[in-house]
């Protein structure tokens, strides 16, 4: 779950780019949320002022485009055994169904990843290297891909999901409102949440009016060494963006040079 934090890209094509790969595992974020529990448990675990909160975020983020901003810090296992911390900011623009433009810059370096729907590209701006892969069949799949061909991941994938609100509350076991907090002057409901099979808890603050949106996201890793947590500041969303189709497609900068990576043995290309 936690992967080693590289500075400076490989140049060898078999293991570059691992930009960004310790602080951008999908497995920060509620993947953090993977095993599903049924409806009707979580309805029965959930408190009445968690439901109806998911659902009003779920609503917000079922719009045709958006674009926010992140600020994650997550741990890691350093070289001894030590329990260090990596930070990453990030600006992520979607048009649903099919279209991702991710700038990230943090302390192992900046990457821009953008999806077109028909291509995938994994672009390391120190190196001006990339990748590029096909793949078809939505975000989630282009993400798969990317993973586990890159190892390079997007921790917050779960917001932009066919159903945000389904993918944000399954493997939830029990929680509910503890509190009301504010953060960048907005009123936000404070929830706690465990996830039992992953043995996590998740804090989640979500804002105090009719969109419902996620401002921050707490991670704990209960069982793991150091109880590690993951992070997520959320903010400057942004819903009145028109984004045209030709802000997801990559264009080689001047003395950028593609990476051809290694065939996997256990990956394969999405159709």
């Amino acid at each position: 779950m936690y992967k080693e934090a590289t500075h400076v890209p490989s140049k060898s094509p078999e293991y570059w780019p691992r930009v960004g790969a310790c602080g951008w595992s999908r497995q920060s974020l509620p993947a953090i949320l993977s095993t599903a529990r049924s409806e009707s448990a979580q309805q029965t675990a959930l408190g009445p002022d968690a439901l109806d909160a998911l659902a009003r975020m779920g609503k917000t983020l079922s719009a045709k485009q958006f674009s926010f901003q992140s600020r994650t810090f997550r741990a890691y296992a350093g070289p001894n055994g030590e329990l260090l911390h990596i930070a990453h900011t990030t600006k992520t623009i979607y048009s649903r169904p099919d279209r991702l433009s991710v700038s990230v810059t943090g302390d192992d370096g900046s990457i821009k990843i953008l999806y077109d729907g028909k291509v995938l590209v994994l672009y390391a701006e120190e190196a001006k290297q990339y990748v590029s892969l096909p793949v078809t069949g939505g975000i989630d799949k282009a993400l798969d891909l990317l993973e586990e061909r890159t190892g390079t991941d997007y921790p917050l994938a779960d917001l932009l999901s066919d159903d945000p609100e389904k993918a944000v509350a399954s493997g939830i076991t029990s929680g509910g409102k503890v509190g009301i907090s504010t953060i960048d002057g907005v009123r936000c409901n404070h929830f706690f949440f465990l996830q039992g099979s992953d043995d996590l808890d998740l804090e989640l603050w979500l804002e105090d009016n009719e969109r419902a949106l996620p401002r921050r996201f707490v991670a704990t890793y209960r069982s793991l060494p150091g109880r590690p947590i993951f992070i997520a500041e959320l903010s400057n969303w942004d819903f009145s963006i028109q984004a045209p189709d030709s802000d997801f497609v990559f264009q080689p900068p001047a003395g950028g040079t593609q990476v051809e990576l290694k065939a996997s043995a256990t990956a394969t290309t999405p159709k």
